[in-house]
């Protein structure tokens, strides 16, 4: 296996941290750690340069809060001045990663997405007759910190890098420790429940992590499992096949898989079907000749623009960032048969003047 070194020295560029501050602050100039820094920008980012480049950086503590969809979730937001940190570690290391990820992964990668996962998903749909699928038990609170070293340490080479790449992990132990329920693996001992574990779900490396982690169950797919027909977006995968009792034959063995990455499977729902029967995926029911928008969805979307409308008549959101907003749900929603569904809510709230 191909390793690296010597990446250290390009995290720490100053031309790096440039290219990083500009991505961090993509959609959040306006926010007030983002215009503070901005105003003292040479300054800041010399003194970020010099932290990281002496090896005395050292994360800022995170704002949490929670947000309700379908699921509570719990959203840990890093210190701006980290976020561009993230940013440069990503700009060097994200690219050696890219080369070893597979196609048929989609979540936070250029080109990829939701919309290519989901014509992905239709095109398996069309081709075989049964689908396994499959979602990961608390996914980002399960991330085992030791487990996602090893892994980052079989490619990259670099003692100060890795060490960047574990203070930024050890920055998230304990943000999500509410959020896990303790499972216990093949050789436990109680120490096993004080193991450091989670990735905190907002940061940029986390999302990133999160596909470092998987990559590994991704390679045991293919090239092991030799299944030719595959997606996967962030936790939640897809493996297709003519026979079904090979997808109960893989069923078990992606689940020992999960479990030498201290993973759960959904066990559960987990179970091969015809796909004549439909997959839930990525906010869709997804059938070989068709989509539908989830109900839950649906639902969310009538209040959420019913919210937007009511703002836009008091005069706190202005008419183009409601249209913003809506033209993004729209986008979304019209990768399923939903037009009338779209004609429905945007019907049943008109907008008023704003006062």
């Amino acid at each position: 296996m191909k390793t690296y070194k010597n990446l250290y020295p390009q995290i720490c560029d100053f031309g790096n941290l440039v290219a990083a501050w500009r991505k961090a602050r993509r959609g959040k100039r306006t926010t007030p750690a983002a215009a503070a820094l901005e105003q003292a920008l040479d300054v800041e980012l010399v003194a970020l340069q010099q932290e990281l480049a002496a090896e005395t950086y050292q994360p800022g503590p995170y704002r949490s809060f929670t947000v309700h969809e379908q699921k509570r979730r719990k959203i840990s937001a890093a210190p701006f001045r980290d976020r561009v940190a993230h940013h440069a570690l990503c700009n060097v290391i994200g690219p050696i990663y890219e080369r070893k990820f597979i196609d048929d992964s989609f979540a936070n990668r250029v080109g990829k997405g939701t919309h290519k996962a989901l014509d992905r998903c239709t095109h398996f749909m069309r081709r075989y007759p049964y689908v396994l699928q499959c979602d990961v038990e608390q996914f980002f609170p399960a991330i085992d910190h030791a487990v996602l070293k090893a892994i980052l340490a079989r490619t990259i080479a670099d003692r100060a890098t890795l060490g960047l790449c574990g203070k930024i992990i050890d920055s998230g132990a304990g943000v999500l420790t509410d959020e896990y329920a303790m499972r216990y693996f093949a050789g436990d001992d109680l120490f096993a429940a004080v193991r450091p574990r989670g990735l905190p779900i907002g940061n940029l490396t986390s999302q990133f992590w999160a596909n470092v982690y998987l990559n590994e169950m991704d390679q045991f797919v293919k090239r092991d499992l030799k299944c030719a027909a595959y997606v996967r977006y962030v936790d939640e995968c897809l493996l297709f096949h003519n026979d079904i009792r090979q997808l109960h034959t893989w069923r078990q063995a992606v689940i020992e898989r999960l479990a030498a990455l201290r993973l759960t499977l959904h066990e559960g729902p987990a179970q091969p079907h015809p796909v004549t029967e439909g997959v839930s995926f990525l906010g869709f029911t997804v059938y070989p000749t068709h989509r539908r928008l989830r109900r839950h969805k649906a639902v969310h979307a009538r209040r959420r623009f019913k919210r937007l409308v009511a703002d836009y008549a008091a005069g706190a959101l202005s008419l183009a960032d409601l249209q913003s907003h809506v033209r993004g749900w729209v986008n979304h929603a019209r990768f399923g048969d939903t037009w009338g569904l779209r004609r429905s809510i945007l019907a049943a709230a008109p907008l008023p003047a704003p006062v």
